[in-house]
């Protein structure tokens, strides 16, 4: 079975890393997806029979690591869905781009146009037909010169298809990994990572948070020395 980093449990959610290269849930490739390994979890930590109900309230992209919450319960996931619709989500991602970026703090705002056939994003001007508003906060917590790497943080208001990877690469700071968007690093992992969720709770609305780091190796590397809030 596929291991499992749990940082929360109850009765109505659970909250885990998402790992990486596995998809949120089932897909036309047939692989496991984080769907499937969470209720195999439920399954046998709880020696269920049967179907187990888990509600998939928001998603990650497949090569994209960090927190996510599912519902344990169908209450759960309407409050859950209720929450990101109003706004009361808090995504913050870490990631690391191509080049300097200025200024070290600031805000992105596009219209962005998804083509579905070649499932990729792009900036569009405001009245493009089915465009879709974007906005995210960033701040530079590294600069490297040596290998002309940025890290930074992203607190993101919408949750736009691939609106990190689009915004940046349009501004021409690719992610580092991402070959759909033109980033440096061919073959590598694609340095994104959701590292804090932040919502109130679907039954008692108190405000929970959980944060969790990529490991410190290969592209992330570039994090040793950093304290990420």
């Amino acid at each position: 079975m596929q291991k499992l980093n749990v940082l929360y449990e109850d009765n109505h959610i659970i909250v885990v890393e998402k790992i990486v290269n596995i998809p949120s849930q089932a897909d036309k490739t047939g692989d496991i997806d984080m769907l499937t390994v969470i209720k195999n979890y439920l399954k046998e930590k709880y020696n269920k029979p049967g179907n187990v109900y888990l509600g998939l309230v928001h998603r990650l992209d497949r090569p994209v690591g960090g927190v996510m919450v599912f519902a344990k319960t169908s209450k759960a996931a309407g409050r859950l869905s209720e929450s990101i619709r109003v706004k009361e989500f808090e995504k913050k991602y870490l990631v690391v781009v191509n080049g300097k970026v200025t200024p070290t703090k600031g805000t992105f705002e596009d219209y962005l146009l998804k083509n579905e056939k070649k499932n990729m994003s792009k900036v569009v001007p405001e009245k493009t037909k089915n465009s879709k508003y974007a906005n995210l906060d960033y701040e530079v917590l590294k600069y490297n010169e040596e290998i002309n790497l940025s890290v930074v943080k992203v607190h993101i208001h919408t949750g736009r298809h691939h609106q990190i990877r689009v915004q940046f690469s349009s501004r021409d700071h690719s992610i580092y990994g991402d070959q759909k968007y033109g980033g440096r690093g061919h073959g590598k992992q694609i340095a994104l990572w959701a590292y804090s969720l932040g919502f109130p709770h679907p039954i008692t609305k108190e405000k929970m948070e959980f944060k969790v780091l990529p490991e410190i190796n290969g592209t992330w590397k570039i994090l040793e020395g950093i304290d990420v809030v």
